[in-house]
């Protein structure tokens, strides 16, 4: 049984030079540890983009100069083989905020000078000590919360910044017992199989439905629009129960990759569902109109259920799909930005 340290320490070592990189250093550090045909899957406005030059350019040199000096704050890291094409993918994972102080303005977001936090995961393929893919979802609305800028209506959890695990033993830097990983794993497809079958109220109420996979103190720390819940009745109430009430024509497109080390693990699609908002959800209209949904899961098992899930949604790109244009619509000013000292 492989113990992915190989393919951590090339994760590592990228994160190194790209955080320590500045200009046009950056697209070099990336070029380092990436493949040629390196696949970059961001949030809206970044989408798909191929090569270590588009990333650095789009991404990476106007993030490292609005947040500085950028400090990576990990709270998961983790690797595993790809569940879903019989282990022949290897992902190495991390989770946790990007952080610096807010100096010049980046998408649009107006500069504070006060420190602030990108909260991230990312998903990385590595093969032959290259990363030749990765899915990095950031939470760009709740920066927008630390600037003062809300763009979506009051959400129905909480509006929090979410912690890293309860059990502070997320970050996996030396190999596990494989036994324990493929408990996680068998715990998160319990939940993938009741999130699926979606059952009715009448045949399965929720509550009941979520304590199959959930512990009863569970936290479900979402994407700032949705907020955090805590328990499961918290969680039924605050987000299972509004979501699923304002979603018609659900279809579950599937993943690309499902992982777990240890008692963690999670997923990414792209999209993981089509949805058609019936009204209601984040306080919004309905549009009668179907769009996808990209979600990163990160999950920490305790037992054999669930007990810390978090979320990303790229709900940028949900709405814009709806034609609301969340970053256009705000009110951004061109003269925020704060010298570097």
């Amino acid at each position: 049984m492989a113990d992915f340290q190989a393919e951590k320490q090339v994760v590592l070592a990228f994160y190194a030079a790209l955080d320590a990189a500045e200009g046009t250093a950056i697209a070099e550090s990336l070029a380092r540890f990436v493949a040629p045909e390196y696949l970059w899957r961001g949030p809206h406005p970044f989408h798909e983009q191929t090569g270590p030059k588009a990333v650095a350019e789009l991404f990476w040199q106007p993030l490292h100069g609005a947040l500085s000096p950028l400090q990576r704050r990990l709270d998961i890291f983790m690797a595993g083989r790809n569940a879903l094409d019989g282990g022949r993918s290897l992902w190495v994972v991390s989770m946790g905020h990007l952080m610096g102080l807010f100096r010049r303005p980046w998408l649009g977001i107006p500069a504070t000078g006060k420190m602030a936090f990108l909260r991230y995961c990312a998903f990385h393929r590595v093969a032959a000590g290259k990363i030749h893919e990765e899915a990095m979802f950031f939470d760009i609305p709740q920066l927008m919360r630390q600037a003062g800028v809300n763009p979506f209506p009051p959400q129905t959890g909480a509006y929090v910044l979410p912690f890293g695990p309860q059990t502070h033993d997320g970050l996996m830097f030396a190999p596990q017992d494989p036994a324990q990983g493929q408990l996680t794993l068998e715990a998160i497809e319990r939940m993938v199989s009741d999130l699926r079958t979606w059952r009715s109220y009448e045949t399965a109420p929720l509550i009941e439905e979520l304590r199959r996979s959930w512990c009863e103190n569970m936290i479900w720390w979402g994407p700032t629009g949705i907020g955090s819940a805590y328990t499961i009745e918290g969680y039924a109430r605050q987000h299972a129960g509004p979501f699923r009430a304002t979603m018609g024509a659900r279809q579950f497109v599937g993943h690309i990759a499902r992982i777990a080390e240890g008692a963690y693990g999670g997923f990414f699609g792209w999209p993981n569902l089509r949805l058609k908002p019936v009204g209601g959800f984040m306080g919004m209209p309905a549009t009668g109109t179907t769009a996808e949904m990209r979600v990163i899961d990160i999950y920490r098992r305790h037992g054999s259920k669930l007990a810390e899930n978090w979320v990303f949604i790229d709900l940028l790109h949900f709405w814009n799909q709806q034609g609301l244009d969340i970053l256009a619509r705000m009110a951004a000013h061109e003269d925020n930005a704060l010298p570097n000292s």
